[in-house]
């Protein structure tokens, strides 16, 4: 295995982790996520 391919697993297994645990901080907070990408096409 190369050096990008650690990298990226390593990267990948935070996103796993946090992900799921930052979205639940924000439905318990009552903040509002938005996708600004998604935002500027609905205009």
């Amino acid at each position: 295995m190369n050096n990008l391919d650690a990298v990226f697993i390593d990267v990948d297994d935070f996103c796993h982790i946090s992900l799921p645990a930052w979205e639940k901080h924000l439905i318990s907070s009552g903040v509002k996520e938005t996708n600004l990408l998604t935002s500027q096409f609905v205009k």
